[in-house]
């Protein structure tokens, strides 16, 4: 990792543990400050009645060389993937903020309520409509794929 993307996720990581004491039930952080090209996060829904709010959604944010200025790589991991209209079967969500629309202004904590607002929001528990055939024969890179963003109302 280049040093400025270091220095940069130093200081977001320090900015999520502030944000985010240990008494927030909703957020926490799950990696150490020792592995930051791959930050682990936990992400619990409470205000919405079709996610449990007792079994957290683990995200995995991986950070590139070129971070900030390119976007890192950002899935759901784990046996515990959000059935969202946006979020596919292997972790790979569909929101173009992580992919075309990426700005280096964008921090971990911005990211991470934006993800946690869209699971709040969600009033079905659909999956996406391609989401056997993506899931099959889609890159295990979300960055290398050719997303098609026209869905904002989910």
């Amino acid at each position: 990792m280049s040093s400025i993307a270091n220095k940069r996720i130093l200081k977001e990581l320090k900015e999520f543990s502030e944000n985010h004491s240990s008494s927030d039930s909703l957020l926490s952080l799950v990696s150490s400050q020792d592995e930051l090209d791959n930050i682990i996060i936990n992400i619990n829904i409470k205000d919405n009645e079709l996610y449990d709010s007792n079994r957290p959604f683990t995200l995995s944010y991986k950070i590139n060389k070129n971070y900030p200025f390119t976007p890192p790589q950002i899935i759901f991991i784990g046996n515990n993937i959000p059935i969202h209209p946006h979020i596919y079967s292997n972790g790979h969500i569909c929101l173009n903020i992580l992919y075309d629309n990426w700005t280096p202004v964008q921090t971990i904590s911005s990211v991470v309520l934006s993800l946690q607002s869209m699971l709040i929001n969600n009033k079905v528990l659909e999956k996406p409509p391609d989401d056997d055939n993506y899931c099959k024969h889609g890159p295990s890179d979300p960055l290398q794929a050719k997303w098609v963003f026209h869905d904002d109302t989910v």
